[in-house]
């Protein structure tokens, strides 16, 4: 859509969106990655949500799937080094606390370009990782 010109809402199928959500925990299992790096792209590429809306459903969907992915791995918490885990989470709430503040002074379209291009970024920097 333009820019400024309002996207339509989509309606979606309990069937479709169930769907994407196998799929992306499909992806999450096997990966170990999901987040909003696989659910607001699928919640607004496969479902058509907006950006914002999108991003409230992804932080829902990460809220429940990481305690479940959790006690899946459950073997793996021993192994894990505290004094790295316990300051990046820290951080992250702060910065994810900072980032909702921003995020409101930001238009959909600009939040859906930044994500766009972080997003590519992600993907060719994974990409020579793997080559190299």
């Amino acid at each position: 859509t333009a820019p400024g010109t309002p996207r339509t809402v989509t309606r979606v199928r309990p069937a479709q969106a169930a769907a994407a959500g196998a799929g992306l925990g499909g992806l999450t299992g096997v990966l170990g990655v999901g987040g909003g790096f696989l659910v607001v792209p699928a919640l607004t590429g496969v479902l058509g949500m907006r950006m914002r809306a999108a991003v409230g459903t992804s932080l829902l969907v990460i809220t429940v799937n990481a305690p479940a992915a959790l006690a899946l791995r459950s073997g793996t918490i021993g192994t894990l080094d505290w004094s790295v885990t316990g300051p990046f989470i820290g951080a992250a709430v702060l910065g994810a606390w900072d980032g909702r503040r921003l995020a409101a002074k930001v238009s959909a379209d600009a939040l859906r370009r930044v994500f766009a291009v972080l997003l590519l970024a992600v993907a060719a920097f994974m990409l020579l990782d793997a080559a190299l």
